[in-house]
């Protein structure tokens, strides 16, 4: 199994949520506000006067037959519109109960 941690635009929710559900990904957990800075261009989702975007973020623990796909709609995704700001992070998960 699989952990993704996505980090995304605001904006994005409803297409990610797509995504996932077209992918048969169910449970996930989600932050609605969370602040960063890209580690690419650098640009700060602050939510403030100066920067007033936010992100958000979900981590989902999937199979590993799921992740291959998953990532490459969400790479397509932020090709299209790359400042808006997306990234995905895989991590193996050991054990759960």
């Amino acid at each position: 199994m699989k952990a993704l941690f996505i980090s995304f635009n605001q904006a994005y929710y409803d297409t990610i949520i797509a995504i996932m559900d077209r992918n048969n990904i169910k449970g996930f957990t989600y932050w609605d506000t969370v602040q960063g800075r890209g580690s690419e261009k650098g640009e700060p989702h602050y939510g403030s006067h100066a920067w007033p975007t936010l992100n958000s973020a979900i981590l989902a623990i999937v199979e590993d037959r799921q992740v291959a796909n998953f990532l490459d709609l969400l790479h397509a995704l932020d090709r299209q519109t790359e400042a808006q700001g997306l990234r995905a992070f895989v991590w193996n998960i050991e054990q759960t109960i």
